[in-house]
């Protein structure tokens, strides 16, 4: 039988067939629809749906950024293929957010790009996410992003296109808060799903807010709670959804950036795949300074600290703890908090040389010591 609709078919009383609402297929007359309704009911046939989508995460071998090269293979990776022009600000051997080159007029251009596997199930949860993830580059080097282009890797085969614009939508209406323009992009067919965007923004080139820019007895911001790595783990291994790990995902960092730029700061970087730890010993070795995190000033998500506990730990953590271990002093910080403090995030807050509104103060840059990263 070929038929479509939401209920199976099934007889009626006094012997009657009924088809419930079903509707057949083709240009088939009304006593050839009957007589094949008839057949099912007589063979006990049910209508044929298409199976559900099964959830994006599961489409994913890792979480978002967590599933970032680790920074250390990273870096020996990439060492002397960055560079080569004077105007360039930024965007070289210290792995800035964005890169920067100076232009014409007294301007610079913003350029970035970021992509990542999915981090929610939810379609449109997972492209504002990306899209805020990618933009928050841009706002971590001083910048304002002016334009974006979609970069889309999709499994055609085993996930409707439907889905994916669905993703397109999400970055589209979070570019459209950051009055970002979207031009298009580029897709493949990728037996994983990836999105992300590639953005183009302007700044003023002597108001940058670099990773070298750190000096000593100048505070550290954090400007969002640590936390959505882990949650993000559970939710890819239970369905279990956090809807306050998303709301903090997909806010943007403008304010922030507009708000360190007008308070004169100049060091800044935003907390992402490295998690907290691995960009704060980038913008401290970058800096010449070592970095001190007061571990009890650190906000966290609800249930980032239980996610742990119950083992729901990226890879990538585990490598971002094993990468600065060997450079940090955490004296007698337990394993718990180090996995937390090293946590991969995606559209994780800005972290500031400097002090800004509303964020909480979670240490200090001091004088270059024994070890470029002190937690105490």
């Amino acid at each position: 039988m070929i038929l479509v609709g939401d209920g199976p078919v099934g007889t009626g009383r006094g012997g009657s067939c009924r088809s419930g609402r079903g509707r057949a297929l083709g240009d088939h007359t009304r006593t050839v629809r009957l007589l094949i309704i008839c057949v099912s009911c007589a063979l006990n046939l049910s209508v044929t749906r298409l199976a559900p989508v099964a959830r994006l995460t599961q489409y994913a071998h890792g979480a978002g950024c967590a599933s970032k090269i680790p920074p250390a293979e990273l870096e020996r990776m990439v060492a002397g293929l960055t560079g080569g022009d004077d105007a360039l600000l930024a965007g070289g051997t210290d792995g800035d957010d964005a890169a920067v080159l100076r232009v014409e007029g007294g301007r610079a251009v913003v350029s970035t790009a970021d992509f990542s596997t999915p981090v929610v199930d939810d379609a449109y949860d997972w492209g504002r996410i990306a899209a805020a993830n990618a933009l928050s580059d841009v706002y971590a080097i001083g910048g304002e992003p002016l334009m974006a282009l979609n970069l889309l890797g999709w499994p055609r085969d085993a996930l409707p296109a439907e889905l994916a614009r669905e993703v397109l939508r999400g970055g589209r209406d979070a570019a459209a808060l950051a009055g970002c323009a979207i031009a298009g992009g580029h897709s493949v067919d990728d037996p994983e799903p990836k999105y992300g965007m590639a953005v183009t923004g302007v700044a003023d080139p002597d108001r940058l807010l670099r990773l070298d820019g750190g000096r000593p007895g100048v505070p550290l911001s954090l400007t969002k709670p640590l936390g959505v790595g882990v949650l993000n783990a559970r939710h890819k291994a239970t369905g279990q959804v956090f809807a306050h790990a998303v709301d903090t995902m997909t806010a943007l960092n403008a304010a922030a950036g507009v708000a360190a730029l007008e308070r004169g700061i100049v060091c800044a970087t935003d907390v992402t795949g490295f998690g907290l730890l691995g960009h704060l010993y980038k913008l401290a070795r970058a800096s010449g300074v070592t970095a001190v995190v007061d571990a009890t000033a650190v906000p966290y998500l609800d249930g980032a600290r239980t996610a742990v506990r119950d083992g729901f730990v990226p890879v990538g953590t585990r490598r971002n703890l094993a990468w600065v271990s060997p450079h940090t002093d955490f004296r007698r910080i337990s394993e718990e908090e180090r996995l937390l403090l090293a946590d991969a995030q995606v559209s994780g807050g800005l972290l500031v040389a400097g002090e800004i509104p509303g964020a909480p103060v979670i240490g200090e840059l001091v004088a270059r010591g024994r070890r470029t990263l002190v937690v105490r």
